[in-house]
């Protein structure tokens, strides 16, 4: 190979590597900025399937309930159903808590 041929590969490599630098700064800069949404956004919408689903069994729990009061069932659907649904609504509260938390960190 001659000098100018050794020259031209240098200058080619060097520009690359200093693109890839680049490139590496640039999106150290910017995916926090793009991440941090997307994550606010995902437990917020997990915050509200979550609260979707301990609140449709309430009407299941007050039925419940009336049987229960009325002696024609025993308490473990009840206590089933309401344990399901504190479970589901208390997710769902601490998913947009931790939305919160992450919005303003």
């Amino acid at each position: 190979m001659t000098i100018a041929a050794l020259t031209a590969t240098a200058f080619v490599t060097m520009e690359e590597d200093d693109m890839v630098g680049k490139a590496k700064q640039f999106l150290g800069f910017v995916l926090p900025g793009v991440i941090r949404p997307i994550r606010v956004l995902w437990n917020e919408m997990m915050g509200f399937v979550f609260l979707c689903l301990g609140v449709i069994p309430i009407p299941s729990a007050l039925r419940a309930w009336q049987d229960f009061q009325s002696g024609s069932d025993g308490p473990f659907r009840l206590l089933l159903t309401c344990f399901f649904s504190a479970i589901m609504l208390y997710y769902g509260v601490t998913s947009f808590l931790k939305a919160k938390r992450i919005s303003r960190s």
